[in-house]
């Protein structure tokens, strides 16, 4: 079984081949995920919660594992994380339940890096 941080590694690998593979195509990615995360009206944390619930919806587990570390490192508490997953569940039905596997494992991994290294 692949680790959360293995999902993060492989996000961050995918990043930066196709910045140097398609460098207008990805900034233009970054650059709007940049502007779309800078509004006022909600909170890092709740835009996180936000995306773990969509990450859910759309059944991605790099999605998860990066807004699930992100979430943890705004303030997002464990209960929060999970009830963020059951909002994708009321939408997505029976698919969106057994993503919430990776969910879990990733709030246990990060929850427990976050405890043990808080840079992480």
């Amino acid at each position: 079984m692949t680790s959360m941080h293995d999902r993060l590694s492989e996000v961050g690998v995918l990043t930066k081949r196709l910045q140097t593979e398609f460098p207008k195509e990805t900034a233009g990615f970054l650059h709007f995920l940049k502007d779309a995360e800078s509004g006022a009206a909600l909170s890092l944390k709740y835009k996180e919660l936000i995306n773990v619930a969509l990450s859910i919806a759309a059944q991605c587990e790099w999605c998860i594992a990066f807004h699930v570390r992100n979430a943890i490192q705004a303030g997002a508490t464990r209960s929060e994380l999970i009830e963020a997953g059951y909002q994708a569940v009321i939408m997505n039905g029976g698919p969106a339940f057994m993503w919430m596997t990776p969910l879990l494992r990733a709030v246990d991994e990060f929850s427990t890096a976050e405890t043990t290294n808080p840079a992480v």
